[in-house]
């Protein structure tokens, strides 16, 4: 079922979906962390918000239905999330847009290393790929620099 892992370790379906369900936990929280960050916005910047909080529904669909397939637990959005820190302005917002495509791009990496299936590093990477590309507008927009990151989802050091 696996593709070649020789030199991998024990990488099975059960760590993958493991992995697969932590990345379904942070895309939880990412859906419910954009209304914080939409509503803390103008309404000039609310559609860049609106079209990040529906990328991040569609990875979560696309993870409960990869799950809900392969007969794994599938975690539940839960009703609301701690913020990191408050937020009174159109930068904390981008601010909290910013930690909230990093907590994406951890779980999508935690999934590239516990993968399995090609198939699933694939779209792991596609997810990584997309919530850095929002990363980046984000840092810009709440005036961090540097606005890119060299390895996204890995902590800095």
């Amino acid at each position: 079922m696996a593709d070649d892992n020789s030199g991998t370790g024990n990488l099975d379906e059960g760590t993958e979906n493991a992995a697969l369900g932590e990345a379904l936990a942070a895309e939880h929280a990412a859906v419910w962390g954009y209304g914080v960050v939409g509503a803390a916005l103008g309404p000039e910047a609310r559609p860049v918000a609106a079209a990040s909080e529906a990328a991040h529904r569609d990875v979560r669909d696309q993870l409960v239905t990869l799950l809900a397939d392969r007969n794994a637990e599938i975690p539940r959005a839960e009703g609301g999330y701690e913020l990191p820190f408050p937020v009174l302005s159109a930068v904390d917002a981008a601010a909290l847009a910013v930690v909230l495509e990093q907590g994406v791009e951890a779980a999508w990496v935690r999934v590239l290393d516990q993968a399995a299936e090609r198939s699933t590093r694939e779209f792991a990477v596609g997810a990584l790929t997309a919530a850095e590309v929002r990363a980046v507008s984000w840092r810009s927009s709440a005036g961090q620099t540097p606005v890119t990151s060299a390895f996204p989802g890995l902590p800095e050091s």
